[in-house]
């Protein structure tokens, strides 16, 4: 796991991007950035474009228009397995474990960019996640949904990224399991890590996140301090039930 401590440079920018899925047009204009070392948070209802967004940050959807750096490096045309060698990594939405195979054999393909995995980079993910020392043996299909997330996140973090995208990361937790999740994301980021999460669950994204975007039908509406937006009156009709 690589954090990075010069909070004042972004490590990734999106700048007036454009992405179509066919002929419909998803992204408009979307500006965004994640600084090193910052947890940021991508909120919005179904079918607005969070997804997409980190697909296209990642490479899987490449912008009709618009620019990506990363690290100061102009990614825009640049592929999937480059970015991921260059330091992002991803927990996809619903986790899409491996579930016929353990927990280790999961968490070592985490580690598949690097070559092998590192035995001091196991150890680091079970001081993380006791838990998954206990279950390494153990069919990754097998676990509760919040342990399934502990290996998604684990396996991405082999990777040693610069970046970690997450997708969703409440998705299908109960209540309590989503708590569990955001003090781990909470957790990972005073550790240093840089973070974009894709998220629904406002109230919870936003009392862990630094700043945070807003996007309605494939466009950034409101962005702003997590603090500031949790205190905003039509987000909070919007998305915080309140």
């Amino acid at each position: 796991m690589m954090a990075d401590t010069n909070t004042d440079a972004p490590l990734l920018t999106l700048e007036n991007v454009d992405t179509y899925y066919g002929s419909i047009h998803i992204l408009q204009e979307v500006s965004l950035h994640v600084k090193k070392g910052e947890l940021v948070c991508l909120l919005g209802g179904n079918a607005c474009g969070k997804s997409t967004t980190l697909k296209t940050a990642l490479g899987i959807v490449k912008p009709k228009k618009g620019t990506i750096t990363f690290d100061g490096k102009d990614v825009t045309n640049v592929g999937t397995p480059a970015r991921v060698k260059m330091g992002i990594a991803v927990v996809p939405e619903n986790r899409r474990l491996f579930g016929p195979m353990t927990v280790l054999e999961n968490l070592k393909i985490g580690a598949y960019v690097l070559g092998d995995a590192d035995k001091d980079d196991l150890e680091r993910m079970f001081e993380l996640f006791p838990k998954l020392k206990e279950r390494q043996n153990q069919l990754a299909g097998t676990l509760s949904g919040g342990e399934q997330q502990m290996v998604a996140v684990a396996r991405a973090l082999m990777s040693r990224p610069r970046l970690l995208l997450m997708d969703e990361p409440s998705m299908g937790l109960s209540p309590k399991l989503v708590e569990q999740s955001f003090e781990m994301i909470a957790n990972l980021h005073s550790q240093g890590v840089s973070m974009l999460i894709v998220e629904q669950n406002a109230n919870m994204a936003l009392s862990v996140a630094d700043r945070g975007y807003v996007l309605q039908t494939g466009r950034i509406v409101l962005e702003g301090k997590a603090s500031d937006l949790a205190g905003h009156d039509e987000l909070r009709r919007a998305y915080l039930g309140r």
